[in-house]
């Protein structure tokens, strides 16, 4: 359905072209726009090209930065010698978020993904052996997603690193807080018994 207004339409086209907007969501964001003051939409402008204009990949541990290196790379009050293995920058977030993690990260940049041609050589493999050679790091932790690509990538960098005199560990997975055990599907049951700490 188009508008009677082709710069609307052309909006609306480039906010449905975002993961997990729709038309109808599209449409609300669009008219959202249209109808804010004029700061607010010359403010959303400005914050998108700046994401394009000064954000960076941290040269140590590949998160996203405004600065060079990270300020996580940058701290003296983390623990240098731990190091988390996520798959993309916003993992290092929900860690982050969760206030519980007080050693550095390694973005991998993703998972392999052998249909889309993804393997070891397109993934931050090699800069973290790199890392552990040249930064005295005594930990890593795997925290890729329980996904068949996660857990393949899990197990290519525990063969790979493992020589390397490393300890490696894997987050746990299981049941989340308020969820039912007679609801939970059989891996993540398998997942939470492995996973098990002593009480």
């Amino acid at each position: 359905m188009a508008n009677t207004s082709a710069t609307l339409d052309h909006l609306i086209d480039q906010f449905a072209k975002l993961p997990g907007i729709g038309r109808k969501t599209a449409y609300r964001l669009a008219y959202h726009v249209m109808q804010a003051p004029p700061d607010l939409a010359r403010a959303l402008a400005e914050a998108m090209i700046a994401v394009k204009e000064k954000i960076q990949f941290c040269s140590s541990c590949f998160n996203v930065t405004d600065d060079n290196p990270c300020p996580i790379c940058r701290s003296t009050d983390r623990d240098h010698a731990l190091v988390c293995a996520v798959e993309e920058p916003h993992d290092v977030l929900a860690f982050e978020r969760a206030g519980a993690f007080q050693g550095v990260y390694h973005v991998l940049g993703g998972v392999f993904s052998p249909l889309d041609g993804i393997g070891p050589e397109e993934l931050k493999i090699a800069e973290l052996v790199a890392r552990i050679k040249s930064d005295g790091i005594k930990e890593v932790i795997i925290a890729t997603n329980p996904t068949a690509e996660g857990e393949m990538t899990a197990h290519y960098l525990a063969k790979v690193l493992k020589p390397l005199g490393v300890t490696i560990t894997r987050i746990a997975r299981g049941l989340p807080m308020g969820g039912d055990v007679e609801y939970a599907d059989t891996n993540t049951v398998i997942r939470a018994l492995e996973g098990r700490t002593e009480f």
